[in-house]
């Protein structure tokens, strides 16, 4: 069990981010238009698991908002946006803001959150998804993991972005 904080108050999720080095246990979201999203779908490519609660948050956009602004530079490399919102609200949110480098999927439907540790087991978001940034190399190992210390504070991009290099 990893421990977060909502406002200074901690927040235990449901196990621990998978270490660097590891395999990725792989994942089935629930993409737009209900189709669905799946490792494979990145087969060969990086990817960048941008996690967090909800995209009808501040913090939350604003993750989506600039890592589909970096994954515009980045090669060979897919960025996919996860959360337990449904995924008419994440189409609606990158229709709204013009988002269109990167991938949304809803875990609502599958055990990512499990699977990656980052459900939120108690605390005022419980079921949800913890904050945290995932980057994989193109084989699927891990190459940087960050459960984020506080949910409301943004990610630290720049080291995600710097385990691509």
């Amino acid at each position: 069990m990893a421990t977060t904080a909502l406002k200074g108050n901690s927040v235990n999720t449901i196990g621990e981010l998978p270490a660097v080095g590891s395999k990725s246990p792989g994942w089935d979201l629930v993409g737009t238009g209900l189709a669905q999203l799946t490792q494979a779908d990145s087969e060969g490519k990086r990817v960048v698991l941008n996690i967090f609660p909800s995209v009808d948050t501040g913090i939350c956009a604003a993750s989506v908002r600039k890592f589909n602004e970096l994954a515009a530079g980045l090669d060979n490399t897919s960025v996919v946006n996860v959360s337990k919102d449904l995924p008419f609200a994440q189409a609606r949110f990158c229709g709204a803001e013009g988002i269109e480098n990167v991938a949304v999927g809803s875990a609502f439907r599958s055990q990512f959150g499990d699977d990656f540790g980052v459900t939120m087991v108690d605390g005022p978001m419980a079921g949800l998804l913890a904050r945290a940034v995932i980057v994989l190399d193109a084989d699927g190992s891990v190459i940087h993991s960050q459960l984020v210390e506080e949910i409301t504070t943004e990610p630290d991009y720049d080291a995600a972005v710097a385990a691509l290099s």
